[in-house]
């Protein structure tokens, strides 16, 4: 799953990256979480790519509420085009959510130990999204939420956790977007990353979704001790 991610790259960096026009006022963001708006890229009807908001935890426009968002953070690839919660979203209303490493618990006889996951270089890239529309009948207002895709992991972080988001790049990210692609070439999309990652043990501050410095980027030392069955370590 993908239960936290980062995204502490500069405006003109994701511009370059998703060639959208729109100026959000972006700030590092160390420790994003369930239902927080997120930035989510979306190709539109003028055939251009456009950067909006959205609150990460899908509702489905059939919800009688928004506290399903908290299940649907995530997607699971294999059950896109099945799941009631994401099927119509998959086919109509796929984004890329921008981000530049994402942070998985592996669990040991000494706790659980946050990893920071990013790829070799620590550029930024893409997460598969789907989102979605929803209208709250008591305020009248309307609400656009998103959930990541999620797929077996690779096997450079298997050990640490069994799923990861999906990562697209390039010509990948932008098939997620057509309209009209087919669904057999989007589901060919949805596979662990073949690339280079990165794994680095962090602190276990980034357990509270207050906390969100980017000390919380800095990789553990070599010999301090951790959750993971080598060594004491206390929460902060």
């Amino acid at each position: 799953m993908c239960g936290r991610f980062t995204q502490t790259s500069t405006l003109a960096e994701l511009q370059k990256l998703f060639a959208f026009e729109e100026q959000p006022n972006l700030a590092p963001r160390a420790n994003v979480a369930p239902t927080q708006d997120i930035g989510i890229i979306r190709l539109e009807n003028d055939g251009k790519t456009h950067w909006r908001s959205a609150r990460w935890g899908l509702i489905p426009a059939w919800a009688k509420d928004l506290s399903i968002g908290a299940k649907t953070i995530n997607a699971r690839a294999e059950t896109l085009a099945e799941k009631p919660a994401f099927r119509e979203a998959f086919a109509r209303r796929r984004c890329l959510i921008p981000a530049d490493g994402f942070y998985e618990w592996k669990s040991d006889s000494g706790g659980k130990q946050p990893y920071r996951i990013t790829l070799s270089d620590g550029r930024p890239f893409a997460f598969a999204g789907l989102w979605e529309v929803w209208r709250d009948p008591a305020e009248d207002r309307r609400i656009e939420s998103c959930s990541i895709v999620t797929t077996e992991a690779a096997p450079a972080i298997r050990e640490i956790h069994h799923r990861m988001p999906v990562i697209l790049e390039g010509a990948a990210a932008a098939v997620w977007l057509e309209p009209e692609a087919e669904t057999a070439k989007l589901q060919a999309l949805l596979a662990p990353y073949a690339g280079e990652l990165r794994a680095s043990p962090v602190s276990q501050a980034v357990n509270r979704v207050a906390n969100d410095s980017l000390d919380l980027l800095k990789p553990l030392p070599a010999d301090a001790p951790r959750a993971d069955g080598r060594g004491q370590f206390s929460l902060l």
